[in-house]
């Protein structure tokens, strides 16, 4: 229906932009009835299979889990990883719908219809500094529930739940994950998606007030074509260091040679990505 197809479509928009999924994708979800074999509806959440792409994400991509089994997890004292992907598939409601998120509980948590979370640069370069939450605080006043870094999973929707218990969630206009990413939501595909657009630009403008892009990076031309001989050879030199045979692919573009050109490109450049 009209609600699935919405859903797809704001998840489509959220996948389709680098600045939001680079850097360990993101997930939604949706919450809706799903219909047995005897005509009874099970209130369900519909979050994102493991396996699928935002970007190109079709409505056989969200998987169907029961919300009362969501919602009691985390009264749990603990559970481990093994345990919840287990407890998450017993509580699928399709056998044939790949492994919901990680993630899915803390987006049971939340109670509104669409829930979208990315992992958004800006956000990420945001609190991934040791004044993270101060600037998180400035940027985004009251309103923003600041979770300190969790190890996403059962660890972290434990945390978000003992944080909104009894929470007036009118009160609450993002959730932002320390080191992690952001959460937004409404009732309605527009409002969560519109959410998280604005809380992200919130974050970009903070960012160039305080002069954290590089500008030089964002024109230029590109290098002439790499030559295809000593490519081959920078290939052979990497698969004989792998032990394996290794794919090669060149970025001859203005801001690879500015990015390969930096003073500090030896430490940068091993720091891994933006979030665990």
């Amino acid at each position: 229906g009209e609600l699935f197809a919405l859903r797809v479509y704001t998840s489509r928009l959220i996948g389709s932009d680098e600045d939001l999924v680079l850097h360990g994708g993101g997930n939604t979800s949706v919450k809706a009835p799903y219909k047995d074999v005897f005509g009874e509806e099970i209130p369900a959440l519909y979050v994102k299979g493991s396996g699928w792409d935002l970007a190109t994400i079709e409505k056989q991509g969200f998987s169907p889990v029961r919300m009362d089994v969501m919602l009691k997890l985390p009264t749990l004292p603990e559970l481990s990883d093994t345990d919840l992907v287990a407890v998450q598939k017993q509580s699928c409601l399709d056998p044939s719908a790949p492994a919901p998120s990680i993630e899915t509980i803390l987006h049971a948590i939340i109670p509104y219809t669409f829930v979208d979370h990315s992992h958004s640069d800006a956000v990420c370069t945001l609190t991934n500094t040791p004044e993270g939450e101060k600037f998180v605080r400035e940027v985004y006043g009251e309103n923003a529930l600041i979770v300190p870094y969790c190890m996403p999973g059962f660890v972290l929707a434990k945390e978000v739940g003992k944080m909104t218990q009894g929470v007036d969630w009118e009160k609450i206009s993002v959730i932002i994950l320390l080191n992690h990413g952001i959460f937004t939501w409404g009732n309605d595909a527009k409002t969560s998606y519109e959410a998280m657009i604005t809380m992200v630009n919130k974050a970009e403008a903070f960012l160039q007030s305080r002069n954290a892009y590089f500008e030089s990076l964002e024109t230029g031309e590109a290098m002439p074509p790499l030559d295809p001989v000593g490519l081959a050879e920078l290939r052979k030199e990497v698969s004989s260091a792998a032990g394996g045979a290794m794919l090669l692919k060149s970025n001859n573009s203005f801001s690879a040679k500015q990015f390969a050109s930096l003073p500090d490109l030896k430490e940068i450049s091993q720091k891994g990505t933006l979030t665990p």
